[in-house]
């Protein structure tokens, strides 16, 4: 009788939780914002493949075809890398569908010098060119053209961890930070090695790593760190931090995928 009684109590508690985990996220909306949008390739998604930010196979990453370019006003030098934003069609009925989709960043739309002005990706036009799978949901024709659309940063809701790849050599190793939940941009990255086997201390405390591109993030002329258990430290450009302890063990090889703790949303 008593295990029954309670369970009403602990229901009410789960749903007052859950229902301030989902207002949690919707807080994090921005306001809408408004901007153009096209597309590149085609339904497959290969042409969208790789991008500036260096996340490679989108596909084994999560990201799928649900990915965009973004003029450099909204790229911001990388920094947009990995967020996510909700975008819909407006203020033409005869070219937007209705509805709205959500889009990760994964890449760049340059300025063309070809085209008169720049193209639709000269600063400071705010401009998505995203997959056509995308492109398609929010209007009526793949020949549409640029399209009006508001736009608006969300949550990145992810499965799973944070996956750190470690790539290079003991004199330069790289990390490809992806599958980031919360904002979904990596401000800067920090690692730490177990101590053990280091000579310099270096691995025993928190070292800043530099972004090379993108989500890579690299730390040189630390060969000590090799042989150690890594932990990783990821803050994202809202301020929020998350760290994977001991996330690599001391055995780790270069080219092997770890998975850490994540964001809460």
């Amino acid at each position: 009788m008593t295990k029954a009684m309670a369970m009403p109590g602990v229901a009410v508690y789960i749903l007052v939780w859950v229902g301030l985990v989902a207002l949690s996220a919707v807080t994090q909306q921005d306001e809408w914002d408004i901007a153009d949008a096209t597309f590149y390739g085609d339904m497959s998604g290969n042409a969208t493949m790789g991008g500036d930010c260096g996340y490679g196979d989108l596909f084994a990453q999560g990201y799928g075809l649900e990915n965009t370019a973004v003029s450099g006003v909204l790229f911001n030098d990388y920094e947009t890398c990995g967020a996510c934003f909700e975008v819909r069609c407006f203020n033409d009925s005869l070219r937007c569908a209705p509805g709205s989709i959500n889009v990760t960043v994964t890449s760049l739309c340059p300025p063309d010098p070809r085209l008169p002005g720049g193209g639709l990706c000269q600063p400071p036009r705010k401009h998505f060119d995203m997959s056509e799978s995308m492109y398609v949901k929010i209007a009526t024709s793949f020949h549409a053209g640029s399209i009006p659309i508001q736009f608006r940063r969300v949550s990145c809701v992810k499965t799973g961890g944070i996956k750190f790849q470690i790539k290079g050599n003991p004199w330069w190793i790289l990390v490809l930070v992806y599958n980031v939940g919360g904002s979904g941009d990596v401000a800067a990255l920090s690692i730490k090695g177990s101590g053990s086997g280091s000579e310099s201390g270096i691995g025993a405390s928190w070292t800043p790593m530099e972004r090379e591109w993108g989500q890579n993030w690299q730390i040189t002329k630390t060969p000590e760190l090799v042989g150690q258990r890594l932990s990783f430290q990821v803050t994202t450009g809202n301020g929020k931090v998350v760290v994977s302890d001991n996330v690599a063990p001391a055995d780790w090889q270069f080219g092997q995928i770890f998975e850490g703790a994540q964001f809460l949303y």
